[in-house]
């Protein structure tokens, strides 16, 4: 049964599907050919309540949080204020992409979003100054999955939903990771322009008193994260409540800079909803491959056949990184996390390892 699973899942991956395509594909496979139960129409139930989990209301408000920072030009005056401030050290605007990209994930959680508004501000300004395209590249890529990390990550909460970890807890023990990582990050851009000066760009300092004023331009970012992080790390609200907080803090600021408009607002909806589709259909697919998973037993082999191999649990937790390496070549991050976790989180508990700490 494994080996079949296996062999289907790899034949539709290699068809470029997408990614709910082929869970639901798999499933419904799955289903009719190992059940002995008529498990398709229970599919409605599933994904009905799978998609009522309160918890999940905080995707689609995370994500209209983003956007409206992108879309009112918050995110602008926040990249152009950090390049003021970190701009002469070697390796100038790339500093300033991840110091960027540290700041922007802990407002929107989304990697892909992170990504594609720091490469939007700061591409064009790169290409002017010659910088080289590798290493701004690298630089913008690398510090966008600093928003699975950095709070308040939107697969943070898919990962505590599907392996039913507490989402506070997950929070708590990514926030120091995710900066040490945004550190690594510049350390390694630092060395690499100081062994060769002919990738850095042209450097433009800014005076005290620019550094000074382009403070101002750095608060509101700062404060929203104060307001939905600090919220949930004091207990005073849940994911879901905070990220309401959130876009109420987003509204204003972007009002009170002037950039809140009916144009503006419709555009962050419409990347919300566009963004959200995605990503719940994928959810709620996945939902329905681990009922059918479960249902027929193939969650409790994988399990078993994991656990009843001759190795350490630290062997295998090497075998399930490995694999995920090799996935991660062929999937985005989402998608990839959505689908494995719940065949590879029972396989974790089951070896002894904290969820809260695998993911």
């Amino acid at each position: 049964m494994i080996g079949w699973a296996t062999t289907i899942l790899l034949i539709l991956l290699s068809l470029a599907l997408p990614v709910a395509v082929v869970l639901v594909v798999l499933g419904v496979t799955l289903a009719e050919v190992y059940s002995f139960f008529p498990l398709l129409p229970a599919a409605g139930e599933i994904l009905w309540s799978s998609s009522t989990e309160f918890v999940l209301v905080a995707v689609p408000m995370f994500i209209l949080m983003g956007e409206i920072l992108l879309r009112s030009g918050v995110a602008r005056e926040m990249y152009e204020a950090l390049d003021v401030w970190v701009n002469r050290i070697p390796g100038g605007l790339m500093h300033t992409n991840i110091a960027a990209c540290t700041l922007f994930s802990a407002t929107s959680g989304s990697s892909v979003a992170t990504a594609a508004t720091i490469g939007t501000v700061s591409i064009p300004n790169m290409r002017r100054l010659g910088y080289s395209p590798p290493l701004y590249l690298g630089s913008i890529a690398a510090g966008g999955t600093l928003g699975i990390l950095i709070p308040p990550s939107i697969n943070m909460i898919l990962f505590g939903v599907l392996a039913e970890v507490s989402i506070t807890q997950l929070y708590l023990a990514a926030l120091i990771p995710g900066l040490m990582l945004a550190g690594f990050f510049s350390l390694a851009v630092l060395v690499l322009c100081l062994l060769r000066p002919d990738i850095d760009g042209a450097a433009t300092p800014g005076t005290w008193s620019q550094r000074i004023s382009a403070l101002r331009a750095l608060m509101p970012p700062i404060g929203l994260f104060v307001v939905v992080v600090g919220s949930i790390y004091a207990g005073f609200a849940t994911p879901t409540e905070a990220a309401a907080l959130g876009v109420l803090a987003a509204l204003l600021i972007a009002a009170l800079r002037g950039g809140l408009t009916l144009s503006t607002l419709s555009e962050a909806l419409d990347g919300t909803m566009r963004t959200t589709a995605m990503v719940m259909l994928i959810v709620l697919a996945a939902f329905f491959l681990n009922f059918v998973m479960v249902s027929i037993g193939l969650t409790g082999r994988i399990t078993d056949a994991m656990r009843g191999l001759d190795v350490t649990p630290l062997t295998v937790m090497l075998i399930i990184v490995a694999i995920y390496l090799v996935l991660g070549c062929f999937m985005e991050t989402l998608s990839l996390m959505i689908a494995t976790t719940p065949i590879v989180a029972p396989v974790v508990a089951a070896l002894g390892y904290d969820l809260v700490w695998f993911g």
